[in-house]
């Protein structure tokens, strides 16, 4: 790495009023530094290349702002890097408020940057009160992220993972859960929203993240959220079901096209799995799912899929929704309380899980494609 001295002379070059071909060789090498681990380590213990950095992301050349963005979403992509990023240098003062401006150019590249920093509790929090602090806020984001068009030089949407991320915060999903303010309301179409995956994996991950709160499960369940369509379609296929099973579903599930097509992303098929199991946990939760028929599109996707570990979840909320009541006392899944013993079993059996579909993926890997043992009709 550089000696002091290089270290300080390099320093010198990367201020507003330097002139601009010597500043622009300075951050293209301060960008091929954040390019491996060892550079963006040693630019940890540098904090005053850090402000350069963020500094100049309001330089007057567009090529050495572009350095600038790309070198802080290679630091704020290791996780090490975060706090020194939010303490020693004004990163989220200076970022948050462009989010605002629909004509500037790089709002995309600060929806990453925030996305990476909000990913762990600790600088999460950070974030969250910058945008207070700035007089942003969540609804200000929800509002940006759901105006179609809102940039037109930016795609915005690394917003979907910033407020997935955002909503590990419980302040963050109260917010999103109030039932005066229609935002999850706002939120629910992009489940389905084809245009990027990342969009429509940060809104299943905020809804999953917002199911956790099951005091909400009756209230989202019901007519005046109605989650469940929106959780059930990127599942459903265009298998036939019969009539009665058919007139069991919610509307918008009945009757679908022969060329309906499933969620592409397996993440996020375990993600939307992951959600409805949560919705499971209370009594009134799986007593509406099972009254609105999910299970035959359960069956249908488990003979379609063929990721294990989306398998495995899969089978998991089939398990409920076929299963007996639990005994009176433990009808609240999320508030049992498991013994130590019991619980160390649970999770090495589960770790001997993830061991038993990772070489199950690699043997079905090496053979022709099969089709999975199906579910009773």
């Amino acid at each position: 790495m550089l000696s002091d001295g290089e270290a300080e002379e390099l320093l010198s070059f990367l201020t507003l009023e330097m002139r601009a071909d010597v500043k622009g060789r300075a951050s293209e090498y301060v960008l091929g530094l954040t390019g491996n681990r060892d550079g963006c380590r040693y630019l940890q213990s540098k904090p005053d290349f850090l402000k350069a950095l963020v500094t100049l992301t309001c330089d007057p050349s567009i090529a050495i702002v572009k350095d600038c963005f790309h070198a802080l979403i290679n630091l704020s992509a290791d996780e090490t890097l975060h706090q020194p990023l939010i303490k020693e240098t004004d990163i989220l003062a200076k970022l948050l408020p462009k989010l605002l401006d629909p004509e500037y150019v790089f709002a995309d590249r600060i929806c990453t940057i925030l996305s990476n920093l909000s990913r762990h509790e600790r600088t999460c929090k950070e974030v969250f009160r910058a945008l207070q602090e700035q007089n942003i806020g969540l609804d200000r984001v929800v509002e940006i992220f759901c105006t179609e068009g809102f940039n037109k030089k930016a795609s915005l949407h690394y917003l979907g993972p910033l407020l997935s991320n955002l909503t590990q915060l419980p302040e963050a999903r109260h917010f999103i859960l109030d039932k005066d303010r229609c935002v999850i309301q706002r939120l629910l179409p992009y489940t389905q929203y084809e245009q990027s995956t990342t969009r429509r994996g940060g809104v299943v991950g905020t809804l999953r993240n917002c199911c956790f709160d099951y005091a909400h499960h009756e209230w989202l369940l019901s007519d005046a959220v109605d989650i469940l369509p929106f959780l059930l379609l990127p599942l459903a296929g265009p298998e036939e079901l019969s009539e009665e099973e058919n007139e069991g579903l919610p509307v918008d599930l009945q009757y679908l096209p022969e060329d309906k097509k499933r969620e592409e992303d397996p993440d996020i098929r375990k993600m939307l799995l992951e959600t409805l199991i949560l919705l499971t946990a209370t009594k009134v939760g799986r007593q509406i799912m099972k009254n609105k028929n999910v299970y035959p599109i359960m069956r249908e996707f488990h003979n379609w899929e063929k990721d294990p570990h989306v398998i495995s979840a899969c089978e998991k909320l089939v398990q409920v929704l076929i299963g007996d009541e639990p005994e009176e006392g433990m009808e609240n899944l999320m508030e049992v309380e498991i013994p130590k013993d019991v619980e160390e079993k649970l999770k090495e059996l589960d770790a001997k899980e993830q061991e038993q579909m990772e070489k199950d993926k690699q043997e079905s890997e090496k053979k022709p494609n099969e089709s999975p043992e199906g579910l009773e009709r």
